[in-house]
């Protein structure tokens, strides 16, 4: 099937009765050079792969207008929206200029306690393991287990099955802390940050795209008491206004899944910190009448031109209700 091809297969599934829907894709990071352990991300040739089929074939939006059109009505046909979530460095090196060629806006949720050479936990044990001098990781001393690090695919085995096992600790700074251990016993590798500075939060906004929140430190908000949740939302809002001097309407819930990763009561605090959206990450589309604080978004992994299309259908007609249920 040739790329001429898909506005026939686009337009015959796409256009549903039923009123139009919203697909909004997530990005974190757009790496200059696939790397073998974060399978996930895209490079700069697959995210411009990406741009170039969305602009040709969809209606992208910025999410604060589609927004609108999800409260008013009148969305238009394919509409579809870019965000990134995090905060990474590479968004302003790599996607920002990518987003510009093609004239795109994009959402960048920002978690600003990693800002100004922070590092996130996971990274810390990704690269931590990529850069291990020895075979094996032997962490049995803290019940985490042993891990075979002779070959790439084993090295992203391990950091795969250690992030499983860290992500929903609710012990305080435990992930950071076991992080931090993972790197002693991986013969301390000296990690550059990954994360903007706050300075680049400034650049991405001059240049027309917007800013959201995402927590101060990137916590599983259900795994938190309510007064430290509510503490995350409300004093990343506050730090991303003063940064921009403007306000920040825009919020998206860490990892994301409803009634895993938050629940009503998180998404009542994001409310009541003035946020007027909030995104999540459930797979599906949005239409007129979807709860402004839960609309759906997917994370596009596909590499070639065909599968990345189809998983765009895929999800356009995984209609999600007007509410997701908590």
């Amino acid at each position: 099937m040739k790329i001429d091809l898909f506005e026939i297969w686009i337009g015959k599934i796409l256009n549903l009765p039923g009123g139009s829907r919203l697909s909004v894709l997530i990005y974190h990071r757009v790496l200059p050079k696939p790397d073998p352990l974060r399978r996930g991300e895209v490079d700069t040739e697959a995210f411009e792969g990406h741009m170039r089929i969305i602009k040709q074939y969809f209606s992208v939006l910025p999410l604060t207008e589609a927004i609108q059109c999800l409260h008013q009505g009148g969305l238009p046909r394919r509409a579809l929206c870019v965000t990134f979530d995090d905060g990474y460095q590479d968004n302003v090196t790599h996607a920002l200029p990518i987003l510009q060629r093609h004239g795109l806006c994009a959402s960048f949720f920002i978690a600003s306690g990693h800002l100004d050479g922070g590092r996130m936990w996971n990274d810390t044990v990704i690269d931590a393991i990529g850069q291990a001098s020895g075979s094996i990781l032997d962490l049995r001393e803290r019940e985490l287990g042993c891990y075979d690090l002779t070959t790439l695919e084993s090295r992203r085995q391990a950091a795969t099955a250690l992030i499983a096992q860290l992500k929903y600790s609710d012990e305080v700074n435990r992930r950071e802390e076991i992080a931090a251990y993972i790197l002693e016993m991986a013969g301390n590798p000296l990690l550059n940050s990954p994360m903007m500075n706050r300075s680049d939060i400034v650049t991405l906004r001059q240049a027309g795209m917007e800013i959201g929140g995402h927590t101060r430190n990137h916590p599983i908000l259900s795994c938190l008491s309510f007064e430290r949740a509510q503490e995350e939302i409300i004093s990343n809002k506050k730090e991303l206004e003063e940064t921009l001097g403007e306000p920040i309407d825009l919020f998206a819930y860490p990892n994301g899944k409803p009634g895993i990763d938050f629940r009503r009561e998180h998404v009542e605090m994001v409310r009541a910190a003035g946020y007027k959206a909030a995104v999540t990450t459930a797979w599906g589309a949005a239409r007129q009448g979807v709860d402004l604080y839960q609309i759906p978004r997917f994370t596009p992994w596909d590499r070639t031109p065909l599968r990345f299309v189809a998983r765009l259908t895929e999800n356009a007609l995984r209609y999600r209700p007007v509410s997701c249920p908590l």
